[in-house]
């Protein structure tokens, strides 16, 4: 049994269509108009394919093919159609049309399920005109709360409460208040493992947690000319050697420790002043919460000793933390299931991003599916993956949803 890959690949372009970018990417950002757009022509689709639609007080879109027992919770896939300002083709959008076209294959050949299918998009996932990120699968969890949601604004300073009324998609179900019997979510990889390993589909077995963390360290402006080296209080060259660190620990434990310094603020940033003040993001990611743990022991350790030595005032703050989500063994087990069965090429890939499908987990059991990405490259206007690929992501997705909701 195979899904028309033609038929996802049209529907991916003519999606692309809505924010089309000169680059060739989307620019779709969650509640604008143009998200209304996207929202309107996917609910259009899926009520052409017979589907019932139901949504939520934060926007989550649920549309659903009925069982022979309505009575059981639904089998859901899904994923998002925001994008980032230059956004791809594929990022969350390929999730949500790989569920429409395993619906529309199943009404194809005439299969019926015994559990209800459903296909979800999640409000605001990306989190590039609102925070928080994966808004729309964090409330209807429980990880924090609709009027936080509702008040959150973007650089206008619109809300999202307003925003939603506005295009029409503040539903009236409360979040939560739909049942879960199972949730996969197909997406590309965001990184080059796969392609570099020449493999088709990745089975996720879990998605690393992170701790993210403000570091400030403060020294003393001076005089690049007069002052000599030894009676420095340089706050950049200190900085220096904790973002070292911050790479070197995530190298001790590989092979899913990352490390990153990705913003750097240096005060006054003047070419001739030794810098008085440093402000950095340190990002620590690894696969369960032992490994986190001890990184981050490791980083304060080192922070102390540095903070002794330099004489320096140094800072540190965890500003958001995300445990590492273990997926479900029977999910799991049914990608790759699935996999074997089609016969594709496989290998386990720990997805290093966030999904909606970290708060499905928390709620029912969970499963992801990844495809490969031209160069590992996403959140990027060239994004791009392969036609033949992404079928066979959507082929295993029908077989993994079919062992979950039963064919009668």
């Amino acid at each position: 049994m195979k899904i028309n890959g033609d038929r996802l690949w049209a529907s991916l372009m003519e999606l692309a269509k809505i924010g089309a970018t000169e680059k060739g990417g989307v620019k779709r950002l969650a509640l604008t108009d143009l998200d209304k757009q996207g929202r309107d022509l996917v609910v259009g689709w899926a009520k052409d394919a017979g589907m019932s639609i139901t949504i939520d007080q934060i926007g989550n879109v649920f549309m659903r093919r009925d069982g022979t027992n309505n009575t059981l919770p639904p089998v859901m896939t899904g994923s998002h159609i925001d994008t980032q300002p230059t956004g791809g083709k594929f990022d969350g959008n390929y999730g949500v049309l790989a569920g429409l076209e395993v619906v529309r294959t199943l009404n194809d050949l005439k299969i019926k399920t015994e559990a209800p299918i459903e296909v979800a998009f999640w409000t605001n996932e990306e989190g590039s005109r609102f925070v928080p990120v994966m808004m729309g699968s964090g409330v209807f969890c429980g990880a924090f709360s609709l009027e936080t949601a509702y008040a959150a604004k973007d650089v206008d300073g619109k809300t999202v409460g307003d925003e939603l009324e506005r295009i029409g998609y503040k539903g009236p179900q409360v979040p939560g208040d739909h049942p879960i019997g199972a949730y996969f979510e197909t997406h590309i990889e965001q990184g080059p493992v796969l392609e570099d390993a020449d493999k088709v589909i990745g089975v996720v077995p879990a998605v690393m947690g992170l701790s993210w963390y403000d570091c400030v360290v403060t020294g003393m402006e001076a005089h690049a000319g007069p002052t000599p080296m030894g009676l420095r209080k340089d706050a950049l060259q200190v900085s220096t050697r904790i973002m070292q660190e911050v790479v070197a620990i995530a190298n001790r434990y590989p092979p899913y420790g990352r490390g990153t310094v990705g913003m750097v603020q240096v005060f006054p940033n003047s070419r001739n002043v030794i810098p008085g003040e440093v402000k950095f993001s340190i990002d620590l990611r690894n696969v369960n919460d032992e490994l986190l743990n001890t990184m981050h022991e490791e980083m304060l350790a080192f922070i102390d000793k540095t903070r002794s030595e330099s004489g320096l005032k140094i800072s540190i703050e965890r500003v958001s933390y995300y445990p590492p989500c273990p997926f479900h063994p029977e999910c799991v087990d049914a990608v790759r299931s699935a996999t074997a069965k089609l016969g594709y090429s496989t290998m386990d890939v720990v997805s290093g991003a966030g999904h909606d499908a970290i708060y499905a987990a928390r709620l029912a059991p969970a499963g992801m599916i990844f495809v490969p990405c031209k160069d590992g490259i996403s959140h990027n206007e060239i994004e791009d993956a392969k036609a033949e690929h992404l079928e066979a992501g959507c082929n295993v997705l029908l077989h993994a949803m079919l062992e979950r909701a039963r064919v009668v």
